[in-house]
């Protein structure tokens, strides 16, 4: 599913017009006629408003508009537009209280590189905003109630690019629990399954105790685990959602690969 693909971000347009729409096979913005759609006059001309507005915005890569368009339970339908660029993210702590914690680790997948900052090192303010600054989509699992509140916070910054919290959508299609049991029901490997986030503190805290750089090591190659999975578990997502809405609707394909083939 695309950003063109959609029109539930116009007034009037709920689910179920939305896909009377795909069924009468206008499935993009450049297929839509207002004296041939499903639709009365007063949405086609709700429609051609939008269109006169979110065509120049596509083709300007705007996806901040469109993250204030559309509901928050369709973000995901940025993500194949964006999904070269989208920057995924996950950090590690001290605690669960960002009053008191500290953020140790924070690691940043995007175009196949990951970069990850540690504390004391090259975890800075400055760092972790330019991290943001330019990505056109951001995404986490369970991010929006915790990762970025927790930077927000220690490092006094606001982060408002587009996000896309997967632990969301992943209850829209019956993945619940944890990042981990998610991975494990859908077949995504870790190189260190046995890692949990309370070894995540303990490893910190041994790195910082006795310098123990081997604690450090397989700290942050847990914290990149978590952040490099999300791309896989992205692309899942997305072809799910495509598949029980448009692709449903009239057997369009989606653009995105399954990583578990």
């Amino acid at each position: 599913m695309r950003i063109e693909n959609s029109f539930i971000p116009v007034s009037g347009v709920g689910e179920s017009r939305e896909r009377s729409l795909w069924e009468a096979d206008i499935i993009s913005w450049e297929r839509f006629d207002p004296t041939d759609a499903p639709v009365g006059p007063k949405t086609a001309t709700a429609i051609e408003s939008f269109l006169a507005e979110a065509l120049p915005r596509l083709d300007d890569g705007d996806t901040q508009y469109f993250n204030e368009q559309f509901p928050d339970s369709e973000i995901w339908r940025l993500y194949e537009n964006t999904r070269t660029e989208t920057v995924f993210f996950d950090i590690e702590t001290t605690g669960l209280d960002a009053g008191y914690n500290d953020v140790t680790t924070v690691s940043f997948h995007q175009q196949d590189e990951t970069t990850t900052l540690v504390r004391g090192d090259d975890l800075t303010r400055n760092r972790v905003r330019e991290q943001f600054r330019t990505a056109p989509l951001i995404a986490s699992f369970n991010g929006k109630r915790f990762d970025v509140p927790f930077l927000e916070q220690c490092f006094d910054i606001s982060i408002e690019t587009p996000h896309l919290d997967l632990m969301y959508p992943c209850r829209r299609v019956n993945l619940t629990g944890g990042l981990k049991s998610i991975e494990n029901e859908i077949g995504i490997d870790r190189d260190r399954p046995d890692l949990s986030g309370r070894d995540a503190v303990r490893l910190w805290s041994q790195y910082k105790r006795s310098n123990d750089t081997d604690a450090l090591e397989t700290l942050i190659s847990y914290n990149r685990d978590d952040t490099v999975n999300l791309r896989n578990l992205a692309d899942v997502v997305a072809r799910t959602l495509h598949e029980q809405s448009l692709g449903a609707a009239t057997g369009t394909p989606c653009g995105i690969a399954d990583p578990r083939e």
